[in-house]
C-alpha cells in the first residue's frame, strides 16, 4: 500500500471531515456552475463503443455517474479516491443510482494506481490533480495504465486571465469562500482550497508535466472566463 506523505495523510484527513457537506458546498460555492464543467470535461473522453474509464480522485462519484451518463452501457467505470468517507458516500450514490452495475468505487490514492499496465481506454481526474503531492508520479500512473491512444482529461481550477475578473475572482476565492465553507464545513479546509488553486502551476507549466510523463498532443481549454481549465493528452 502507497505510503502518503505527512502533507498527503493532512489532506486526506481534511477531506474525510467535509465529506458529508462535500456535494452541498459544491454546489453552492461555484453556483451549480460545477456540474457544468463535469460536463464539459467528461464529453472530451470521447469513447463511443465500448471500453473502460479510470476516475481518479472520484470523490463521491459525481464524475463517475456524469461518465455513465453520457457513455453506452458497454462502458464501464472504476473510481478510485484516496478518502474512504468520500468513497463511503459515492458508493450510496452509485448504489442508488441507474448506473450501480456499471460503477465500482475502491479506497486507492493516485500516487500508485492499484491495476495493470494498458487497463483502461481513458483516464480522468476533476479537482483533484492540485490535491496530489507528487504531481509527476501521479500522471505517470494515470499514464500506465492507459491503454496506447487512450486518453486522459483533467478538471481543475485555475486563475482567470482578464486582470478585472481576476481581481474579483481573488477576492471571492480568498475573502468571501472560506466563510461562506466555514458555515456550513470546516473554515480551514474552504481557506485550503484557494491557497491549493493559488500554489498551482500555470496552464503552460502543468501541460510541460503532462508531457513529461508521455502524453501526446496536450491542449487544454478554458472554462468560465478560466475559472476553471479541461486538460487533453493521448498516450
Amino acid at each position: 500500500m502507497y505510503a502518503l506523505s505527512e502533507k498527503g495523510e493532512r489532506i486526506r484527513a481534511m477531506f474525510g471531515s467535509i465529506a458529508p457537506r462535500y456535494d452541498l458546498l459544491n454546489r453552492l460555492l461555484s453556483l451549480g456552475i460545477d456540474r457544468r464543467w463535469r460536463r464539459f470535461a467528461v464529453k472530451k473522453i470521447g469513447l463511443n463503443g465500448s471500453g473502460r474509464v479510470l476516475d481518479v480522485a472520484t470523490g463521491t462519484g459525481d464524475v463517475a455517474l456524469e461518465i455513465a451518463s453520457q457513455t453506452p452501457a458497454s462502458v464501464s467505470i472504476v473510481g478510485i479516491d484516496f478518502t474512504p468517507e468520500m468513497i463511503e458516500l459515492g458508493s450510496v450514490k452509485v448504489k442508488d443510482s441507474r448506473h450501480s452495475d456499471r460503477i465500482t468505487l475502491q479506497v486507492a490514492p493516485c500516487e500508485e494506481i492499484p491495476f495493470d499496465d494498458g487497463s483502461f481506454d481513458a483516464a480522468t481526474i476533476s479537482f483533484g490533480i492540485r490535491n496530489v503531492v507528487d504531481r509527476i508520479k501521479g500522471l505517470a500512473e494515470m499514464h500506465r495504465v492507459l491503454k496506447n491512444d487512450g486518453k486522459i482529461v483533467i478538471l481543475e481550477f485555475s486563475t482567470p486571465t482578464l486582470p478585472v475578473f481576476k481581481d474579483l475572482y481573488h477576492f471571492y476565492f480568498l475573502k468571501v469562500l472560506p466563510k461562506i465553507g466555514g458555515a456550513f464545513s470546516r473554515f480551514s479546509a474552504y481557506q485550503y482550497l484557494p491557497d491549493s488553486v493559488l500554489e498551482f502551476p500555470s496552464r503552460e507549466v502543468f501541460k510541460g508535466m503532462m508531457t513529461q510523463v508521455g502524453f501526446k498532443d496536450v491542449r487544454h481549454f478554458d472554462l468560465t472566463g478560466g475559472i476553471a481549465t479541461v486538460y487533453v493528452g493521448t498516450k
